[in-house]
């Protein structure tokens, strides 16, 4: 029964040093884990979309799609906004939730 308590004792001594230690000393988590991959070209730019199923069913409707990638800096995070604007006036019509993007950590 001691050693199992002397196990638990270690997996959690484990688990608080990579909690603190990863979030607190700057660059630990990019040497143990990878760097993240660089962020699109058109971060905070909306372009038309005019390939997607989406798209084509927006058209049928006078309706154009457009799309953008937003970079959040406080939190680091990469997410897909969508909204849809009348062909001929401009006026956004409709907004969809935003997606978060995944972004895939590489080795150095």
């Amino acid at each position: 029964m001691f050693y199992v308590f002397l196990v638990v004792v270690g997996i959690l001594g484990i688990g608080i040093y990579v909690l603190f230690i990863f979030n607190l000393v700057p660059g630990v988590k990019e040497e143990r884990m990878g760097v993240l991959e660089a962020l699109p070209d058109d971060v905070g730019k909306w372009r038309a979309d005019e390939s997607s199923e989406a798209s084509r069913a927006a058209t049928a409707e006078g309706l154009v799609r457009e799309t953008r990638h937003y970079f959040y800096e406080s939190t680091g995070k990469l997410v897909l906004q969508v909204r849809f604007k009348r062909r001929e006036t401009g006026e956004i019509v409709r907004v969809e939730p935003e997606e978060a993007v995944k972004r895939r950590r590489l080795r150095v």
